[in-house]
């Protein structure tokens, strides 16, 4: 057993600090980003393999939807899909990505566990789909073991061709050893979500904030990529998660209870219900409960319902292009250069868990 003495940060435990700024106006600030990835194969032609708004919504119920992937790809973001959709519907789905709205599906990501059954799956989708996934996300609630870690390494040597994120780890070893075994971009947080119980159920986690300024370190230094997943319930956290380092940032609750999502709307409360993609409620819709070896590291909750998911996104890029404005960051991508932190008292006035 040993203590590391240095403290860890969460979101909630910074504020950027302002200072002297020469854009003139929140329009003036570029928020897209452009990308290569260490490992995915390049054309001669393509100067990079990503350029648009860097925000992922997460694989949960009532946030990864096709509806979701549609609407944000039109708005420039992304979207990881729930991996609970059939072969069919991700067939079809990925195979009409340039339909009569110029949608643009390659925005949208497969994501997947690390079963056989899960391979097996993707491979049908993928040959079904005429090829046309772009990104796969190897999603499972711990990414330190070896089994992960050889899942990833045999799929990248399976598919050159796609771009790979893989996660969740918290720690900058980890990191390392995904870029190293064909990971382009790893996905940060254990514990982070507002759904999600695993820090109370395990005693395991990291506060984000830290975990996103060491992970981004150690993937930068390689020339790999991370995903800020989870702990982000303002547009404030979203912008302090891109001033961490962070190369995207995905969100669940703050995309959740939007039409898109597709979850029931109680009308006498005007809610929908969300819930960790751990708990037992999820448990029991997708896999029939729990099983007897597990426990249920996700809770359930109602959030109002929101309407169309497009006023969320203009809030929140909105908010983060006020950010840059007060740190003088014409672009996202020198908001990470341009921003020193505050250590302070709990800025949610939220025990942190």
């Amino acid at each position: 057993m040993r203590i590391e003495n240095e403290q860890k940060l969460d979101y909630s435990n910074v504020l950027i600090r302002p200072k002297r700024s020469t854009a003139g106006s929140r329009k003036e600030v570029d928020l897209t980003r452009s990308y290569r990835f260490k490992h995915h194969i390049t054309f001669p032609n393509d100067r990079y393999h990503y350029s648009d708004i860097p925000i992922i919504a997460s694989n949960m119920d009532g946030v990864g939807t096709f509806e979701m992937g549609d609407t944000l790809s039109k708005l420039g973001l992304m979207t990881c899909l729930v991996k609970t959709y059939s072969v069919k519907e991700l067939a079809n789905y990925f195979d009409n990505r340039m339909d009569a709205f110029d949608l643009r599906r390659e925005n949208v990501i497969y994501s997947m566990g690390i079963s056989e059954a899960d391979q097996d799956k993707f491979k049908q989708v993928y040959e079904q789909a005429d090829r046309a996934i772009k990104y796969v996300c190897i999603d499972v609630a711990n990414g330190y073991s070896q089994r992960f870690l050889d899942f990833c390494k045999q799929f990248r040597n399976l598919y050159p061709d796609l771009v790979l994120m893989a996660g969740n780890v918290v720690t900058g070893e980890m990191t390392e050893e995904l870029i190293l075994n064909g990971t382009d971009i790893v996905k940060v947080g254990i514990g982070p979500g507002s759904v999600c119980t695993t820090r109370i159920q395990t005693g395991v986690g990291y506060p984000q904030l830290s975990a996103v300024i060491e992970c981004a370190d150690a993937a930068h230094g390689l020339e790999g990529h991370i995903i800020a997943d989870g702990g982000c319930t303002t547009s404030g956290d979203v912008a302090k998660a891109f001033a961490g380092g962070a190369d995207y940032v995905m969100l669940g609750g703050m995309f959740a209870g939007h039409d898109e999502g597709g979850g029931d709307i109680d009308a006498i409360n005007n809610t929908v219900q969300f819930y960790g993609m751990s708990s037992e409620k999820a448990n029991e819709k997708h896999f029939g409960g729990l099983n007897d070896y597990r426990a249920a590291e996700g809770k359930v909750v109602n959030i109002n319902y929101k309407g169309k998911v497009a006023n969320t996104v203009q809030e929140i890029l909105g908010g983060i292009r006020s950010a840059c404005t007060y740190t003088g960051a014409i672009k996202l991508k020198q908001l990470s250069k341009c921003t020193t932190f505050i250590r302070c008292a709990d800025t949610h006035n939220r025990v942190y868990e």
